[in-house]
């Protein structure tokens, strides 16, 4: 783990044991928790809807197929990874890569608040519909509200598809890449 990592776990664990956290039924299926990566004082930091099988294996992020997607997203807007914090609003992964349940959402959520707390990042991207209506506390139409930045409890949320939509539908990259070079502007506002 790296030292980023372990002082985000430090300050997760004031809330709960977050490594072996209690909080929902996830924790009968899981296989690491998912805290997330990147700098402690990211500028940008990036919220995705859970961890995928992979990302359960090796405890990280965004490190199978839709993280590809990501890391190529990023470079395209000229985005270094390692320069922004990623995490996922539920931090253990659903069976069968299901949507969580809004009590699995709610057991993660304290986690989370903290993590922006620490991190106060200038901007957050909400990657996909699931993070998106989360952390806006409403339904989002994706295909008409991607791209866009939305200001909420004084903090600035760009929406987006997630980087897993790009392997269901390939066409919608060009859509992602100019969503993701909006990110480049938050860091310059």
């Amino acid at each position: 783990m790296d030292p980023d990592t372990e002082r985000m776990v430090q300050i997760l664990n004031k809330i709960d044991d977050v490594l072996h956290c209690p909080r929902c039924d996830l924790k009968l299926s899981r296989t690491n928790v998912v805290v997330g990566s990147g700098p402690i004082n990211a500028k940008i930091m990036l919220i995705g809807e859970a961890p995928g099988k992979n990302e359960d294996k090796q405890g990280q992020p965004f490190v199978g197929a839709a993280g590809r997607n990501l890391n190529e997203l990023l470079e395209e807007a000229g985005i270094d990874r390692k320069d922004v914090y990623i995490t996922n609003i539920v931090k253990c992964r659903p069976p069968e890569n299901r949507p969580p349940f809004d009590y699995e959402v709610e057991a993660c959520h304290p986690y989370l608040q903290k993590q922006i707390e620490v991190i106060g990042p200038k901007g957050i991207v909400l990657l996909g519909k699931t993070a998106a209506e989360t952390m806006l506390g409403r339904k989002v139409e994706m295909g008409k509200e991607h791209g866009t930045v939305v200001e909420k409890d004084g903090h600035r949320y760009l929406i987006t598809y997630h980087p897993a939509a790009m392997i269901y539908k390939r066409t919608l990259k060009d859509t992602l890449v100019e969503d993701y070079k909006k990110i480049s502007a938050l860091l310059a506002e």
